[in-house]
């Protein structure tokens, strides 16, 4: 049995919660627990379904990679760069949102003064690898 439990003083910690906050989730039935005598265990897939997040990386046995990228396009106008920015982030947002990778975190900075863009992208590598066949289009059509 591989199963991982926590105290509900340790989930308080895990959250940032006071442990009277997470008993009540637990009265209420929000938050899945397990009663062992006079103490309660929740396990890893509960708090993760309470929290609405998946199971850590890595946690299935498998293994995990994730990817951290920033493309930098240089000589790009302001509003080229605007475009180019909010092309890119409405693009992520709207394709990786119900992947098995999970979303991309996309961030994008515009120096002016060296006309200077660039795009971080972080997150699964497939994903990622999509999103960046996509930048180099846009990237492309931009010049």
């Amino acid at each position: 049995m591989n199963q991982q439990y926590y105290s509900l003083d340790q989930v308080a910690d895990l959250l940032g919660l006071h442990v009277r906050t997470v008993r009540g989730y637990v009265r209420d039935g929000r938050l899945k627990a397990a009663q062992v005598g006079r103490r309660y265990r929740v396990t890893r897939e509960d708090l993760a379904a309470f929290t609405g997040t998946p199971d850590a990386p890595g946690a299935s046995g498998g293994p995990h990679a994730e990817v951290s990228v920033i493309v930098q396009v240089d000589g790009v106008d302001p509003q080229a760069a605007m475009r180019l920015a909010n092309t890119v982030v409405a693009t992520a947002n709207s394709t990786s949102g119900g992947r098995a990778g999970g979303p991309l975190r996309v961030e994008s900075v515009y120096d002016e003064h060296r006309a200077v863009l660039k795009i971080i992208v972080l997150g699964g590598l497939a994903e990622a690898a999509e999103l960046l066949r996509i930048v180099d289009t846009l990237v492309k059509d931009t010049r």
